[in-house]
């Protein structure tokens, strides 16, 4: 390569239409929300959907906005990957059900930042027609994955290892998944603190029956999780 080659590259003016800028951050705004709503409406995610997603729309249009700045210009490409080695994003993924739909929000920047409005347009809305096919096979299956709850149950007697046990056996017969969070004991009481996933939300009357009826001395507390992540 020779010198004025270089130059070139290094020197090179980025000239961008400003209607297609805003065509782009339009289309990238829209389809960001659309999966924002989504998001909120068929996530399986225990964590706080809303909470988690309100960041959705920026993320794809400043992914946008990065991607039709860099794609024209050499210097600025290697610049970013520079910046990108010093700044390190870190975000609280719990479930991979969430970086699924961190990687929809940057294909869109990254689509729409490169003028591929329709490729992404398309394969965006195809990707959330798989989303809502599949909600509804699991509806059609009868279970709620939405229905996620937490247990507190509280027995006013300190209750052995085994008997903890035949009581977490005889919880999961009624339950689609059951998953030990806490427990703590004291010579007067014994507290336990589960999260549980339900087919029928009737099973709930059912479970808190069958504790009542084995410990009648005790209490069972239950809350909807995302309302414990607020």
């Amino acid at each position: 390569m020779t010198k004025s080659d270089l130059d070139f590259f290094l020197n090179q003016n980025v000239q961008i239409e400003l209607s297609n800028f805003v065509l782009s951050l339009f289309c990238a705004a829209i389809l960001s929300f659309i999966v924002h709503l989504f998001y909120i409406k068929f996530s399986s995610t225990l964590s706080n959907r809303i909470e988690f997603s309100k960041n959705f729309v920026v993320l794809g249009v400043a992914t946008c906005i990065v991607i039709m700045i860099v794609k024209s210009s050499l210097a600025l490409s290697l610049g970013l990957v520079g910046a990108l080695s010093i700044v390190r994003f870190r975000a609280a993924i719990k479930e991979p059900e969430e970086l699924v739909y961190l990687f929809l929000i940057i294909a869109i920047g990254l689509g729409c930042g490169a003028n591929q409005l329709i490729i992404t347009i398309v394969g965006i809305f195809f990707a959330l027609a798989t989303i809502l096919i599949y909600s509804k096979y699991l509806k059609s299956k009868n279970i709620d994955y939405n229905e996620k709850i937490n247990m507190g149950i509280i027995i006013d007697e300190k209750i052995s290892d085994i008997q903890i046990n035949n009581l977490i056996d005889e919880l999961t017969k009624d339950l689609v998944e059951l998953k030990f969070i806490s427990m703590s004991r004291t010579n007067i009481n014994t507290s336990i603190n589960i999260d549980l996933k339900t087919s029928d939300f009737k099973n709930l009357t059912k479970i808190t029956g069958k504790i009542q009826k084995q410990y009648p001395n005790s209490k069972t507390i239950l809350a909807h999780n995302e309302d414990l992540s607020l």
